[in-house]
């Protein structure tokens, strides 16, 4: 099952309808996510490399990771926590991103147990890695189930109080990965309002609903209809790269948040989650510079994200669900992504 000697590992899930999944345990990173298409043609619909240390030095460093200790952006790598200022690592202009360089993406996870339906991983963030308080144990789970399911739970639990806001980043094309963009897929989101940003992307405070603006979802359209839009949101994100906020029927109850479906490949995915926000992100920073599998240029909008978490920059944002987890509490957070062809 494990196909590498250490450092880096090579693991394999599958199941009995053709689903198969590589997954490395250099950053709990999906490697390769094989999905028969309507045809019965094997599709690989996640960017990513052939080899693992390939991903150290892309120039998109979160393909098919694992994300933490903070998911999405903190503003000016700063915040205040019981009186004390903290600050992170900067590494997207001002601000910092998906736990800094450093973060949980460029990690060696421990792989606790492993077969064809399960991964456990599990990883010590020590007090300061990153600029971060507190040592953080986390378990994540990666199961592929005969439902079609890939499926994340996260565990976590602190010594001293932090923010803390995992998250999955593969990068999708539900018509395989590096066949062209992903404009025709259909995308739609359990979402109403979303959180408009800056120009460095950094949300404004506000939950603002989406009916009549390009970020409106709530039935399903192609990812291209709007996306050059003449909106400043549009032009702040270079496209979609926002949070909506999903109208959950309860609070930390899994429901289905958001369906992408391929009408060239017949794929469908959909995604569960019990957080309150999701991320999409439609490949617009994308620009050919990453060679991946089989030598494949990763082009301009070629792939899509839709990441499952806590609103970005959180701690700076008192409107917004807290982030924070404290000594005696359990961080949980399930996602399931689920494959069907029509």
């Amino acid at each position: 099952m494990i196909q590498e000697a250490n450092p880096y590992q090579i693991l394999t899930m599958s199941n009995s309808n053709g689903i198969e999944m590589t997954v490395t345990n250099l950053g709990a990173r999906v490697m390769t996510l094989l999905i028969p298409d309507k045809n019965g043609e094997v599709l690989d619909v996640v960017l990513g490399y052939d080899t693992p240390k390939e991903y150290l030095t892309s120039p998109e460093p979160f393909l098919g990771t694992a994300v933490g200790r903070y998911g999405n952006r903190i503003a000016k790598g700063k915040f205040e926590l019981d009186g004390q200022t903290y600050s992170l690592a900067l590494n997207n202009g001002p601000n910092s991103l998906h736990g800094g360089p450093g973060g949980f993406h460029n990690v060696i996870w421990t792989v606790e147990e492993a077969d064809d339906s399960h991964i456990v991983f599990t990883y010590l963030s020590k007090d300061g890695e990153e600029g971060f308080p507190g040592n953080l144990t986390v378990k994540m789970t990666y199961y592929l189930t005969e439902d079609n399911e890939f499926k994340i739970t996260y565990e976590a639990e602190t010594d001293k109080a932090t923010p803390v806001n995992l998250t999955h980043h593969s990068f999708f094309n539900l018509n395989g990965a590096g066949n062209g963009d992903i404009l025709g897929h259909e995308l739609q989101l359990m979402a109403s309002k979303y959180t408009p940003v800056d120009s460095t992307l950094i949300p404004l405070g506000d939950n603002v609903p989406v009916a009549g603006t390009p970020f409106d979802f709530t039935e399903a359209k192609t990812i291209g209809r709007d996306i050059n839009k003449d909106n400043q949101q549009i032009k702040f994100g270079g496209g979609f790269d926002h949070n909506w906020v999903l109208d959950k029927k309860e609070e930390g109850a899994l429901e289905l948040a958001a369906v992408a479906y391929s009408p060239a490949s017949g794929i469908e995915m959909e995604v569960y989650t019990t957080e309150p926000g999701i991320q999409f992100y439609a490949g617009n920073f994308l620009d050919g510079t990453a060679k991946g599998k089989g030598g494949k240029a990763y082009e301009y909008r070629s792939a899509f994200c839709l990441e499952t978490q806590h609103f970005p920059d959180s701690p700076n944002q008192p409107n917004f669900p807290s982030t924070i987890l404290i000594p005696g509490e359990k961080y949980e957070h399930t996602c399931i992504y689920k494959f069907d062809t029509k």
